[in-house]
């Protein structure tokens, strides 16, 4: 059981797969009397699940952008720079389903996308080409890690 943001708590009671095994339909049961999204009866959800009718939705480019280097000093110890390049500083995903009033969205302006962070409209991004770029993450551990 999860709960849909600002919707209902669903459970998934099937699902089928395409030829090429990815899902392609899930089968659910709402809850009624949790309309909202919340109940008053003291269930834990697993998770909350933001979604996006795709039959509204508007696709764009997200770009992730990360730490540059694996390390804090890149050049301590002598070392060359280049050898703690993160390979991962840039993540694109190249269709993702938006709210359609992005598709209204201005240069210059941040807009948070829940759990995820703050994105604001790249120069590059025209009508029919949405392009958004993660200005800042809502979590950020790496310094823990370093």
């Amino acid at each position: 059981e999860v709960r849909l943001k600002n919707a209902y708590y669903i459970t998934c009671t099937g699902f089928t797969n395409d030829d090429d095994d990815n899902i392609k339909e899930i089968y659910c049961t709402y809850d009624p009397k949790t309309k909202g999204g919340w109940s008053n009866d003291g269930r834990k959800v697993r998770g909350t699940l933001h979604w996006v009718s795709v039959q509204h939705a508007v696709s764009a480019e997200i770009r992730i952008y990360d730490h540059l280097f694996k390390v804090i000093n890149p050049e301590a110890n002598g070392d060359d720079f280049v050898q703690h390049i993160n390979p991962n500083s840039l993540n694109t995903i190249p269709s993702a389903k938006l709210e359609p009033g992005l598709q209204k969205a201005k240069k210059g302006t941040s807009y948070q996308f829940i759990r995820n962070g703050y994105f604001c409209l790249d120069t590059e991004s025209a009508p029919n080409k949405l392009i958004f770029n993660r200005t800042a993450s809502l979590r950020d551990g790496w310094t823990k890690k370093h």
